[in-house]
């Protein structure tokens, strides 16, 4: 007995020594190289690991003592790091540390990503305080955390061309580009802070905790929600590492739970072509990050993530999965299937169309997408007349495109700094350029043609439809498509591309909240919790079991309706016609904490474009539901709902309290003394949730509060559009044999193609007459 405990205590000594010489492979045996052992990037991490006596390379990311021989030692500290990382880091990539670790090779990208929109989602803040009349006002004040522009207006990131352009832009627009955000406002700290408050300061307060809790877990400061669909890291892990959605560990890393949900989909980092994922459970190899990876927050507001893949959300658990159980819930929701974006049915990514400064920013403090994202449809497909390297600068940008160069934007040769960290492709006749004039790293014009290549993460390489030559060609799709871009030249000069090709839109009108103070009503504070963080990157709600910092008050959501039908049509922010969609169509109610309602129901009014309105925000959007054929003429110009006037059936008396029992039809007398409200009125509503504009000209609700220029169709454009009831021009004198004879028609029933061939014929023979 003795015997046998001596060679087991000698053979855990040996087996500690044997750490002291080995690595970290002494536990993690089998787990993936983050990136191929052949890769610049890895051999840099190797390099910089052998300066720290660690040739693996693991504790230049990691942090840790290589040297160690408990576990415990090995996950303490981070001797002579060349970042300055002070601890062991479960998620190199957290926010919180990345300057540390991610920072060492990309200090740039770290210090614009600082202030780039994914961290500190300052136009979500002023958009949704908006709509509660919390801010009214469209200059963008918060963030998630305290950010100062200390370099000047001029970008860190891109060409001359670009930084000149951008700096006239922001020179025109200084409420949308900041200099310094401050903190989104702490929430009431307690029930005091609502006593003998007026319904102002109620919504305020109300407002805030809303935000905190319901609207900011997707920044890169916290992991955010665990769930399905949502698992993911933070930071540069955020986008980087492969989570799965059911967040299960896949590869061959034999100390992490292979059944524990939360865990990364293998220790490989995701990013462009070159840079492969290996699935060891399925053999599946892929490149690129899958827009299922930007789900985990592009699942709500605009909903673009989803949409794209063709996901709309619904309330059903239908259809039944096996055993008759209603569908899984994925990011929260269940879904029904539409049709997917066609460019996602191509194979491509998110980042085949944005760039790097759509992502990770340029060093300027951005207050809106709209301001940050460089990105034009006609950067690849150009116009019928022109290519798009024969395009200007700014096209597409209308108000935006202040002083913006003229004459072509031409093509790059070569590609900034920045972006050779990334894959860098042949050019061939040139790298083409956004209308921002920076080069497209992955789009280039052929070397003897006027072929458009465009080189995708997931490996493929794509032709791109450019519409000059099918101009050229005569090789339009239809007819319809050849007068809609090539014969009304006001579509091309007045509309986005997608307010057309867009084949549907999310539209969750009513944003019916509820904010109850009740006692022990409580809900995670986001930006609390990423607020509280520690020297190993991780927040109070990072780690797995960890629930984060709670602040007093829940807010819980509900709707009035959904669909997704033919979107609204209003003004951008560029001055464009484009699809409009419910933002944060807000109708709040607030409990207080003694239970009594302190507000039922409530709808802010804001100033919008010299208006005073409902404060539910209709927002222009890029649905991303793209499709190659286009919604018809009558969806717009025979369209009430299109033209902002609302539905031809509207929700209507929502401004008075509906009763529903027996009563006495003369009278209107209800003939129960318990007869009780159905739905409460909505003070001030007097229309349906899909209108925002009277026939006359009377804006009734807020559309998008970002930029000046977004609003409702103007009125001389609504009446130029609309054509309802013109069927009457002809079909009024169908009996009237006599004249039909003149014009040499015989009237009879039609195809639509026939119908067509028909009105043409009338037309021709008028001109003839």
């Amino acid at each position: 007995m003795l015997k046998s405990s001596f060679a087991k205590v000698l053979f855990l000594v040996t087996l500690i020594s044997s750490w002291a010489f080995a690595d970290c492979m002494s536990c993690h045996k089998g787990i993936e190289d983050i990136r191929h052992q052949d890769s610049d990037m890895m051999q840099q991490i190797k390099a910089l690991g052998a300066g720290v006596g660690d040739p693996a390379g693991c504790t230049i990311c990691h942090g840790g003592n290589v040297k160690a021989t408990t576990k415990k030692m090995a996950h303490k500290g981070a001797p002579n790091h060349p970042g300055g990382l002070e601890a062991f880091v479960r998620d190199p990539g957290s926010y919180w540390i990345m300057d540390k670790t991610c920072g060492i090779c990309h200090a740039d990208t770290v210090a614009n990503m600082k202030k780039a929109l994914m961290a500190t989602e300052a136009g979500k803040i002023q958009g949704n305080l908006h709509t509660w009349g919390s801010e009214d006002t469209q200059k963008v004040k918060f963030a998630n955390y305290d950010v100062k522009d200390k370099d000047g207006k001029t970008p860190a990131w891109g060409t001359d061309t670009y930084k000149k352009y951008m700096v006239s832009m922001i020179d025109k627009y200084p409420d949308q580009f900041p200099t310094e955000l401050k903190q989104l406002p702490l929430p009431p700290q307690s029930s005091d802070d609502l006593m003998e408050k007026s319904d102002k300061e109620i919504g305020y307060h109300a407002s805030i905790t809303y935000q905190r809790s319901d609207c900011q877990r997707c920044h890169i400061g916290v992991r955010g929600r665990k769930g399905r669909g949502d698992w993911r890291g933070m930071g540069c892990s955020a986008c980087h590492i492969p989570y799965g959605n059911e967040g299960i560990y896949e590869g061959n890393d034999p100390t992490i739970n292979k059944k524990e949900h939360g865990h990364l989909l293998v220790h490989e980092i995701q990013a462009t072509r070159d840079a492969k994922v290996h699935v060891p459970t399925t053999g599946v190899t892929f490149s690129g990050i899958h827009p299922e990876t930007c789900n985990s927050c592009h699942n709500r507001g605009k909903r673009i993530g989803v949409s794209y893949m063709g996901m709309m959300e619904q309330p059903y658990g239908s259809p039944l999965m096996p055993g008759g159980k209603a569908q899984s819930k994925t990011h929260g929701k269940r879904y029904t299937h539409l049709k997917s974006d066609i460019h996602f049915k191509a194979g491509m990514t998110c980042q085949d169309c944005h760039t790097s400064i759509d992502m990770h920013g340029d060093g300027t403090l951005f207050g809106t997408t709209l301001g940050q994202v460089e990105i034009e449809c006609s950067d690849c497909h150009g116009t019928t007349k022109k290519f798009p390297w024969e395009l200007n600068i700014g096209y597409g940008e209308k108000n935006l495109a202040v002083n913006a160069p003229k004459g072509p934007r031409g093509l790059a040769k070569k590609l900034p700094t920045y972006m050779e960290k990334g894959m860098v492709y042949d050019p061939q006749g040139g790298y083409l350029l956004t209308t921002r004039g920076n080069p497209l790293g992955n789009v280039v014009k052929a070397k003897d043609s006027n072929k458009v290549i465009a080189h995708l993460a997931s490996g493929k390489d794509l032709l791109v439809p450019v519409l000059k030559t099918k101009h050229i060609k005569k090789s339009f799709n239809s007819k319809d498509a050849e007068v809609a871009m090539d014969t009304i030249q006001a579509h091309m000069d007045k509309l986005e591309c997608y307010a057309c090709h867009s084949s549907w839109a999310p539209q969750c009108y009513g944003c019916h909240v509820k904010v109850d103070y009740r006692k022990g009503k409580s809900k995670i504070d986001w930006i609390a919790s990423g607020s509280t963080h520690f020297k190993n990157g991780e927040t109070s709600e990072s780690v797995l079991g960890t629930k984060g910092k709670k602040q007093i008050g829940k807010a819980s959501e509900t709707r009035s309706y959904t669909e997704w039908e033919d979107p609204i049509l209003g003004i951008n922010g560029e001055g464009l016609v484009t699809p409009i969609m419910p933002s944060c169509q807000v109708t709040f109610t607030v409990i207080g904490p003694n239970g009594k309602t302190l507000i039922l129901n409530k709808q802010a009014r804001v100033h919008d474009n010299g208006h005073i309105v409902d404060a539910i925000d209709m927002s222009p959007v890029q649905p991303h539901t793209t499709a190659k054929k286009a919604r018809t003429c009558e969806s717009c110009h025979s369209s009430q709902k299109a033209l902002g006037y609302g539905k031809k059936d509207p929700m209507i008396d929502q401004d008075k309290n509906v009763k529903i029992d027996l009563q006495n039809l003369a009278t209107g007398k209800f003939a129960s003394s318990h007869a009780t409200v159905q739905m409460e009125a909505i003070p001030g509503m007097d229309f349906g949730w899909s209108q925002v504009v009277t026939r006359d000209g009377k804006q009734l609700a807020n559309v998008g509060s970002h930029w000046p220029a977004s609003r409702p169709l103007d009125q001389n454009m609504r009446e130029k559009m609309e054509r309802t009831g013109v069927c009457m021009g002809c079909h009024q004198n169908m009996t009237n044999k006599e004249l039909w004879k003149k014009v040499n028609i015989t009237p009879g029933i039609l195809t639509d193609k026939n119908h067509i061939k028909r009105v043409n014929q009338i037309f021709h023979n008028s001109v003839k007459k």
